[in-house]
């Protein structure tokens, strides 16, 4: 991924491939694919600290074996960062931006938004919520549509790709703060 790293820098200046950027905050549009899927992480603040900390730091996609190299440590408005699934000629690579970064009281999280060359055109939330009960409560929601040849050729499969994909990354995020509380 060296490679990658050096292409950061270019990423900073590319356009977003689709035009509804920062979507995932309200109603998911309509003529993409969505995914809008939830898990209990956790209990309590220190869990939503936890919980915070492993979504902002990319856990979610490291702990389903996603490479990632960013720009930045954390999500921060304008982070770049290519996504790295697979090994060798079959890996998928998958440029992207982060849109906004979401640090309210009890809701923390952001979005990333595709750029050329991603298989898909669209943005992904990853999100974690203390909510009024305790319960500590992460969301994944996307909308894409296919972007390359590959994906496009996946036809009605890449939508249960992309739920399979939501909650592996929700189970990672569960996992980072039970290890987190282990820790403590």
């Amino acid at each position: 991924m060296r490679s990658a790293r050096h292409d950061l820098h270019k990423l900073h200046g590319e356009p977003f491939s689709y035009e509804l950027v920062g979507a995932t905050r309200g109603a998911l549009p309509a003529g993409f694919a969505h995914v809008d899927r939830s898990r209990l992480v956790g209990h309590g603040e220190r869990d939503f600290h936890a919980a915070t900390a492993a979504v902002l730091r990319w856990q979610a996609q490291r702990g389903v074996g996603v490479r990632v190299v960013a720009s930045t440590d954390t999500a921060r408005i304008d982070s770049v960062l290519v996504l790295r699934l697979g090994l060798g000629p079959a890996a998928i690579t998958a440029p992207a931006r982060v849109v906004y970064v979401l640090d309210d009281e009890r809701r923390r999280g952001f979005a990333y938004g595709t750029l050329p060359g991603h298989p898909l055109s669209g943005e992904e939330s990853f999100l974690a919520q203390l909510c009024d009960d305790g319960a500590v409560v992460c969301t994944v929601r996307a909308f894409s549509r296919p972007a390359a040849r590959f994906t496009r050729l996946a036809g009605p499969l890449l939508p249960v790709v992309q739920n399979v994909m939501a909650e592996r990354y929700l189970r990672a995020l569960e996992r980072a703060v039970k290890r987190s509380t282990e820790a403590s």
